[in-house]
């Protein structure tokens, strides 16, 4: 059986998506499902390439267990969209970048937002703590709990 790969996209690299990678890899572990999928992330931009997660969301995941280890990198189309049968946006403004560039139907039909699997919160995004507070790193966490549960069993029901 082949792996299932996943990948995990934000703005830069370096708060949404590192956690959803960290908190999704946590899970499947959880879970003892971590064999059958290949979990990353990316950022639509480059800006933060060769970097570590941001250090107050390494912190605020690191209290609950989940450790931010990835680099950011950027997406990069002519490979990723080949690659992963999954590609989850965190917000809108991604899944428009996401669907422009992909190249086709089947490129497009990879792409999927992260609170469409939310089974216990009704966000419609996941929202960008860099700027705000210490309550917005801890939203993110809640939000990507919630998503990658209900992510993991979407993917075992199909």
């Amino acid at each position: 059986m082949s792996k299932k790969n996943i990948l995990f996209v934000c703005l830069g690299n370096i708060c949404r998506s590192p956690s959803a990678e960290a908190v999704m890899k946590a899970k499947l572990k959880e879970f003892g499902l971590e064999k059958k999928y290949y979990v990353d992330s990316a950022g639509i931009t480059g800006f933060h390439e060769g970097e570590p997660a941001d250090n107050r969301m390494r912190q605020h995941a690191n209290r609950r267990n989940y450790h931010l280890t990835s680099i950011s990198r950027p997406v990069n189309a002519s490979v990723d969209f080949e690659w992963f049968d999954y590609i989850i946006g965190m917000d809108d403004q991604n899944m428009r970048d996401l669907s422009h560039i992909a190249k086709n139907e089947s490129e497009l039909s990879k792409l999927s937002k992260m609170t469409d699997y939310c089974t216990n919160y009704v966000h419609d995004s996941v929202p960008d703590p860099y700027y705000g507070g210490a309550s917005g790193f801890e939203l993110v966490l809640d939000l990507l709990e919630d998503a990658c549960e209900g992510l993991i069993q979407r993917l075992e029901d199909e």
